[in-house]
């Protein structure tokens, strides 16, 4: 089975999450994300408690192209330590596993 990744990261709003969204799917360095809005996260910055309300994208992409789809990711990411966390599924139906892999693009990585 390919490998495949789900990738978790917050962004201060929809509008912000949308365009590093579609900048990561156009680049082929994702196939697929979700973004769930309206998270609230309560994290220690800087000392002190905060409370914001945030936008969750959850990416779909591959091990192989993870390196290049992290690297831009930071990039683009309006955070000074923006949340990027990445998970292997357990299981994956096959059919969707070849999707995922045949739309992160080879080329992209390069």
């Amino acid at each position: 089975m390919p490998d495949i990744l789900m990738v978790f990261c917050t962004f201060p709003d929809l509008e912000k999450a949308r365009l590093v969204s579609s900048v990561l799917i156009e680049s082929g360095l994702a196939a697929c994300v979700n973004l769930c809005p309206g998270i609230e996260s309560i994290y220690c910055w800087q000392n002190r408690v905060e409370s914001h309300s945030e936008v969750l994208a959850i990416f779909k992409t591959t091990a192989m192209a993870y390196p290049a789809f992290e690297s831009r990711l930071r990039e683009l990411h309006p955070y000074d330590i923006p949340e990027i966390v990445a998970m292997r599924p357990e299981q994956v139906s096959e059919t969707y596993a070849k999707w995922v892999t045949a739309s992160v693009l080879v080329d992209s990585l390069v």
